[in-house]
Formats: structure tokens, sequence, C-alpha cells
């Protein structure tokens, strides 16, 4: 598989219309998040763009492939260009050979409809989902291929051969958990594409038909798709342990479990972190602003004599368990840049998830009662030092 890293530069020549059409039929309508590399034309003076390279999602990483149309004849189906580690993975000859050739959708290629690359990228992901599937179940590894037979049943599993030069060849299975849709779980939630935690389960292969001692734990990762972080953090949950000689589909749904509780916990968590906002405005005013939706964020203003400042509150996932942090920003002092001063962040005040939201609140104030004195002092020795 190609390095995860993707090709950045692009042309100045644009697209063909009809190429051009589809790339962006793509990109705005596929559930996985393709991306664009570099584009090119095939000709030295071409007045368009033809070629592209094409980052696609397998297995927790990216494959890069490229299409080469032919601008001079853009109504003809472009070619697919693989990675150099994917010789084997052939997939018109596959059909060819067994007879299901007019089942790809190339045979029935329209230029005119936008679909046609969506469905092709499709297609070749599936055909090469199921090409390292047949790879990984001819290892000559009896626990990896066992591993593999008790979780293939499993809904939108991805495996891969991961090789290497300074150490064993490795399996990198990747696992699809929790099947809920975490879109509903918010209220207005602004997600676009369908948000998902795998579990990244990596076997060394011992090139060993039998097994000759209990095998080691796997290497365990969980990842998710980068907008669930506004809800939930799989950074901070700390995976079930592995016993000996425990298998894959044992491991599972215990982790389910607890994941199922944790994200139950992290949508009422939003509930309380509301709460906290809007309990906000009684003592210190209605907020400048705030996150309406995953309320991770406020901002007050607050006047203390003659001295103006904001105060921004970073609401932690583990509300109320974590205290907010708190960054207050001078009104009226700047530093040299024209830059509002700012204070470092503070969550060394008073504090105890018990306490109520309006309480919170309250002990709040009483701390910034105090601190916007230090925080003035601070801001005027800032700009009173020599430049």
């Amino acid at each position: 598989m190609s390095p995860s890293a993707a090709p950045a530069s692009t042309s100045s020549t644009p697209l063909a219309p009809l190429i051009e059409a589809q790339l962006k039929y793509l990109l705005s309508h596929s559930k996985l998040p393709i991306r664009v590399g570099q584009i090119w034309s095939g000709c030295r003076n071409g007045r368009h763009a033809d070629r592209f390279t094409l980052s696609i999602p397998f297995c927790l990483d990216y494959v890069h492939w490229d299409f080469v149309y032919n601008a001079l004849t853009p109504k003809v189906a472009p070619d697919v260009v693989f990675g150099s580690d994917d010789e084997g993975f052939q997939p018109l000859v596959d059909y060819a050979e067994n007879g299901n050739g007019d089942k790809s959708c190339l045979a029935r290629w329209d230029c005119r409809d936008p679909n046609g690359l969506l469905a092709l990228v499709q297609e070749l992901r599936e055909l090469y989902i199921e090409y390292h599937k047949k790879r990984v179940e001819v290892v000559d590894d009896a626990r990896v291929v066992f591993e593999l037979s008790t979780v293939l049943s499993k809904e939108g599993i991805e495996v891969c051969m991961v090789p290497s030069t300074d150490r064993p060849d490795e399996v990198k299975f990747a696992v699809p958990l929790l099947d809920l849709d975490l879109a509903k779980l918010v209220q207005g939630c602004p997600w676009k594409s369908p948000q998902k935690i795998h579990l990244q389960v990596i076997f060394p292969i011992s090139r060993s038909s039998n097994y000759s001692s209990i095998p080691s734990a796997p290497r365990l990762k969980l990842i998710s798709t980068p907008d669930l972080k506004s809800l939930f953090s799989v950074e901070d949950v700390k995976l079930p342990p592995w016993s000996n000689g425990m298998c894959l589909a044992e491991y599972l749904p215990a982790l389910e479990d607890s994941l199922n509780n944790l994200v139950v916990e992290a949508s009422a968590s939003i509930g309380a972190r509301r709460r906290f906002i809007e309990a906000l405005a009684p003592t210190f005013g209605r907020p400048l602003e705030a996150d309406p939706i995953f309320c991770r964020r406020a901002t007050i203003l607050s006047i203390s004599g003659i001295f103006t400042f904001l105060v921004h509150f970073a609401i932690p996932l583990q509300f109320p368990k974590q205290q907010p942090v708190l960054t207050l920003q001078s009104s009226q002092h700047c530093n040299a840049d024209g830059t509002p001063i700012t204070s470092p962040p503070i969550n060394d005040y008073p504090w105890s998830p018990r306490w109520d939201q309006v309480e919170m609140v309250e002990r709040i104030y009483d701390f910034l009662t105090d601190e916007c004195q230090n925080f003035r002092k601070f801001c005027s020795d800032a700009i009173a030092q020599p430049k």
C-alpha cells in the first residue's frame, strides 16, 4: 500500500469540462473523505488537464491511484494506475476470467453521467478490499487466518498486509465499531459524512502453521473520524486488557459495550455543558458568543471599574469532572503587534463537579473578582516593558 502522504502539487491547466464535472460530483457525493492530489496534462502544451491522483481511504490509511483520461477523447472511460505494491491487483482481468466483465460500470460507461467516476471508484475500492482479504486468507500463519475467519462476517471490516524491511511482516485489521448513527445523538449536528470509530488491530506474521506458544497480544488502537472529536475523544478511552489466548471475536463485545456507554455519557455531557452556559447569563450577562451545538466554548464581557475584558470559557468533554479552562483577554491593552493581551490558561480555581451549574458560575465569578486585578496588572506591566 502506498504511503499515507498524498501528492500535493496541482496543475494550473483546467481539467477538461466533462472530466471536471465527474470529479466535482465525486467529491461532493462520496461518503468517503476522498482527496485530490496531483492534477496534470498528458500533453506538454495541452489546453486541458486530463489526469489526476485520488487518495482513497482504505484500512485506516490512504491508497493513491492515478486516473488517466484523454482530453482529446474525454468521452472514453479513464485508465487507472494502482500503486507499485499492488501489481497483483488486476480487477478487470479477474472480471474477464470469471465471465463477469459486463457487470463492471466500465461496460456501461456514459460520459454524460456525472456519477460515472464515483461509481468506478466505489467498484474498484470494493474489489480492492476483497483482494486484500484473499491475500490475508493464504498467509502462512494459523493465528492470523483464524482471527480473520472469526470476524470476516462483520460488515465493513477491512484487512491488509503491512510489509516491512526491518521486522516481520504484519496484518492490519480495521474493525468498525458501534452500529449507531452518531449524528442523531447531537441536536443540530453539522456533520455531513458518517462518523465512525474503528479498532485498529495489528498482528505480526509468525510464518508458522501451528501455535508454538501462547501468541502475544496484538497492537490495538482506537481511531475515529476527525469531526467526532467534538463529541467524544477516543484518545481518552482505556482499552480493555487482551487476555492470554483471547481472539478478536471475544474481545470486541466488551469493547463495544464500553464504548456505547461512553458515547451515551458524552451525549449527556452536552446537556450539562449547555446548562452551564445558560447559567452564565444571570451572573455575567448574556454571552457574546457560544457554541450552540456541542457547547464547548463561550465568551462573556466583564467589567471591573474602568477595566473591560473578555472571559473565554473552554469547556472540556469530561465536564463536569473537569472544569472549564478560562482565558482572560483585555479589551484595552495590546502588545507591540497590536494583538490583545491574553492571560495564560487558568484552571486552578475552586471547583467541584458536585456543585450545580449556578454555584459553579458563582464560584468562578468570585474567583475572577480578584483575578481580574492580577490580570490588569499583568497587562499594564506587559505594555510598560521597553521594546
